[in-house]
């Protein structure tokens, strides 16, 4: 398989697994009732749309040790949506964390499990 094909569905997979855990949190859990569903949906898709390409293009350009990668790039990635789940949806910067946290924990560990 292609490098981009294994790009494509992982973030296929990724979607499926971060939207409905980024939705779950901010509507069950934390209890924001007046934001709508699909906001919540928009604001999920469009923070893995805007991480994943840099993670799997850009870069690894720049580091070449797979641990480093993995541990730069996650802590990366959970900055980069935490700050696009407090802008978008409005969450407090500890919550939109915790979100953020939560969901790339949950694409990872199901994406071993896959693998």
């Amino acid at each position: 398989m292609l490098y981009e094909q294994k790009f494509l569905l992982s973030l296929f997979l990724t979607l499926i697994i971060e939207v409905p855990v980024v939705f779950v949190l901010v509507r069950y859990f934390f209890k924001y009732k007046d934001i709508k569903t699909p906001t919540i949906i928009y604001v999920g898709v469009l923070a893995t749309a805007l991480t994943i390409p840099y993670l799997w293009f850009v870069l690894p350009a720049f580091i070449f040790s797979r641990i480093t990668y993995l541990i730069l790039g996650e802590f990366l990635v959970i900055l980069v949506e935490t700050f696009i789940y407090k802008q978008f949806l409005e969450l407090k910067l500890p919550k939109a964390f915790v979100v953020s946290l939560i969901a790339n924990v949950a694409s990872i560990l199901l994406g071993l499990m896959i693998q």
